[in-house]
């Protein structure tokens, strides 16, 4: 990593005696967590993590399988499964000293945030997702001609080999294709920025196909299970995302509502890569959220 954000002092911490995750850490107060999305690391975060951290600790790490992060093999089902990385972000602010904290995540990292949100309940004080649905939703709502947006779901949900196999014959292309599209402001990932993710990106085909395919099977499976047993998260809950809901036909915040009772949602033209774009708008977002009650 030739990048950082300003300010922030790096750690590896490992979290559950195998795993070492790469992480970022500034500023003094309440802790609040950010987990990036994809294809990106905690530089994501940056111009958000650094106006946080005026009144806040600030700890930003990559996930397992991603950056700097250990990457490893994916030798069972739950090895990259939602739970298991929500555990070792509670794992990771433990070590670092915080047995509650807000939760941030964006994208790929939003789908640990809510498990970290319903697996630990009393450990997560408040929750924010960007621009993602719950994973089970998700797969309900893109069918037909609306899941083509979603083609790299379909494709890194398939068995091991093929999808790691086409996906690393060109991975600059295919990680790229998603940070042009999804993309507003073009200024918002600058050229340096950009080379980071596709060099992580690059780095880590194994591990984000098998995080990808996790999504396609256990955490399906686990959301099932929370959603027979009544599971839903107790904490204040916001969310921001594009306005998906409208152009392909369904109801988000109904879908987010029955996960969050209290829920912020908002929706958001800056893009896919809003903390990026728009970070004032994200942080803003996220002080509304920690100035909410909590118990």
């Amino acid at each position: 990593m030739t990048t950082a954000i300003p300010g922030f002092d790096y750690q590896r911490v490992t979290v559950d005696g195998t795993v070492t995750l790469n992480v970022a850490v500034g500023g003094a107060g309440s802790p609040i967590v950010l987990l990036h999305g994809f294809p990106q690391t905690h530089l994501m975060w940056r111009h958000v993590a650094a106006d946080l951290a005026t009144d806040h600790t600030v700890i930003c790490p990559d996930l397992r399988g991603y950056g700097a992060s250990d990457k490893p093999p994916a030798d069972d089902a739950g090895t990259y499964a939602k739970r298991t990385m929500a555990a070792d972000v509670v794992a990771l602010a433990r070590q670092l000293g915080h047995e509650r904290f807000a939760l941030a995540g964006h994208d790929r990292g939003a789908l640990v945030a809510v498990r970290a949100g319903l697996d630990h309940s009393r450990t997560i004080t408040h929750l924010a997702a960007l621009d993602v649905l719950p994973t089970l939703d998700m797969w309900e709502v893109l069918r037909g001609e609306g899941a083509a947006v979603a083609f790299h779901l379909y494709l890194m949900a398939q068995p091991p080999g093929l999808p790691e196999q086409l996906i690393g014959a060109s991975a600059d292309a295919f990680f790229g294709y998603f940070l042009d599209l999804w993309g507003g402001d073009p200024r918002a990932i600058p050229a340096e920025i950009r080379a980071e993710y596709l060099a992580a990106s690059r780095a880590a085909v194994p591990s984000i196909v098998a995080d990808y395919r996790a999504s396609a099977g256990i955490d399906v499976e686990h959301d099932r299970a929370d959603r027979a047993a009544g599971n839903r998260l107790a904490m204040p809950v916001t969310v921001v995302q594009q306005d998906w809901g409208a152009a392909l036909g369904y109801d988000a915040e109904g879908l987010w509502r029955a996960w969050a009772p209290d829920l912020d949602h908002r929706t958001t033209s800056a893009g896919h890569f809003l903390a990026e774009a728009a970070p004032g708008e994200v942080v803003a977002a996220l002080r509304a959220l920690l100035a909410r009650r909590s118990d």
